[in-house]
């Protein structure tokens, strides 16, 4: 049965994903055949798209739930227990007995900051559109989605417009698939990588890809493409780019993407105008590399503000 909540516990910002637990390991080299070496640095962290994005908003101080499908398993317990301790509400999460939550390890290459992979998915199985605290949905600011839970992140989109609420989309690069064209016409703040921009509208240039986007009905559109900086696109007027704030050593890039969506969210929130938006977004995107993991650097309002004014100081 979908779960209430007073109507008090209205939420700014309200995500729809899959979470789970990243094992991450700093290495010289990537290993090969029967290779052994010390790691440099190793941690443990949650991870996922929306759920990191949630987990800068939440350190920016904005009031954050996680809707989630999760197993109840050690995992499950890890991840919960993180949420927690960032101030993310997670009592609205799905648990399924005898089932697992997901699980990445992620080697990170001292120096390059490429990264290697290797996952096991959760078995605990999709949200689904009856388990939907509706209340929650259509008492927020924003929905935050990236696709995932497939019919309730239809549903939770549906809900959000009819209440108003903002919907906000993450496309990752390697993220798109077909089904997808079914969710951007529910889609307000369009917020996608540049492979996932070319892959979905065929067309490799900026403008073009974001006007084709923009045709599908968001009202905002972001192409983000790393240390080339970000291009934003209002459907009204006024585009422009922004420059990426190049760190003089990165750690590693695991979580940017998802710390700048958390952010650029967390400017609108405050009705910040669009340039200084995108510029907060890319400075705690920035201020992430600085750690291994995806959520170990993110940092708080003050720390964010103190880094613009030293840029233009």
């Amino acid at each position: 049965m979908p779960m209430t909540f007073p109507a008090s516990h209205n939420y700014d910002v309200v995500g729809l994903g899959v979470s789970t637990v990243d094992i991450l390991a700093l290495v010289e080299h990537f290993p090969t055949g029967d290779d052994t070496q010390p790691a440099l640095a190793m941690g443990v962290q949650g991870g996922g798209p929306v759920a990191s994005a949630l987990a800068a908003l939440a350190r920016l101080g904005a009031r954050t739930a996680m809707l989630d499908a999760l197993g109840d398993d050690w995992r499950a317990r890890q991840i919960l227990d993180e949420f927690a301790a960032l101030g993310v509400e997670t009592r609205f999460i799905v648990r399924r007995p005898g089932q697992s939550s997901g699980l990445a390890s992620i080697l990170v290459q001292a120096g390059s900051g490429q990264r290697a992979i290797v996952y096991s998915p959760k078995n605990a199985g999709d949200l689904l559109p009856e388990e939907l605290p509706a209340a929650l949905v259509q008492g927020a600011r924003f929905l935050h989605l990236n696709g995932r839970h497939w019919a309730a992140c239809l549903h939770a989109a549906d809900l959000a417009r009819q209440a108003g609420v903002r919907v906000s989309f993450d496309g990752g690069a390697g993220r798109y698939r077909p089904d997808l064209r079914q969710l951007l016409p529910l889609v307000d703040i369009c917020i996608v990588a540049r492979a996932f921009a070319a892959e979905y509208t065929a067309c490799d240039a900026i403008r073009p890809a974001a006007q084709a986007l923009l045709a599908e009905g968001p009202s905002l559109v972001v192409i983000t493409d790393g240390v080339n900086g970000s291009w934003v696109f209002p459907k009204a007027a006024g585009s422009f780019h922004q420059p990426a704030f190049c760190m003089p050593q990165v750690v590693d890039t695991t979580g940017c993407g998802d710390a700048y969506h958390g952010a650029f969210l967390f400017g609108l929130l405050r009705g910040l105008p669009l340039r200084q938006t995108a510029a907060l977004a890319s400075a705690v995107a920035a201020l992430n590399s600085q750690a291994l993991g995806g959520r170990a650097a993110l940092p708080s309002l003050p720390q964010v503000e103190a880094f613009l004014r030293a840029q233009v100081g």
